[in-house]
């Protein structure tokens, strides 16, 4: 029961932080699978991606509903075919690649990340 309650407050922080930054929860969902869950790298990218379907497809949702007219959708569909086919071949990459690389370039998009946002 202690294990179903962590994992629904991570799912929780993950849709709430995924929602409000548009970063999917990856961000969140990455370390706390590798450092707290201890889970192995390729099976915590599978997973995180998962989960991100699941939150995005919601939010998409929730903001289609909304009226507020907020999802560009002339964006959506060109950006999304190319980054469904890059992702595609990011998935065999991700499998062939060794754990210390995953979590290392998981690092330095973390930190390319944070910097930008810390400057502009």
């Amino acid at each position: 029961m202690t294990q179903i309650i962590l994992y629904l407050l991570i799912g929780i922080s993950a849709g709430l932080l995924g929602s409000l930054c548009g970063v999917g929860g990856g961000i969140l969902l990455m370390p706390v699978f590798l450092f707290l869950l201890k889970m192995d790298p390729n099976k915590a990218v599978a997973t995180s991606l998962s989960i991100v379907l699941i939150t995005a497809l919601s939010s998409t949702l929730n903001n289609s509903l909304s009226g507020d007219k907020v999802i560009d959708w002339k964006l959506v569909i060109p950006i999304g075919i190319g980054a469904a086919i890059a992702s595609w071949f990011g998935a065999d990459l991700m499998r062939q690649l060794s754990n210390q690389v995953i979590v290392k370039t998981f690092g330095v998009v973390l930190i390319i990340a944070g910097v930008r946002a810390l400057i502009k």
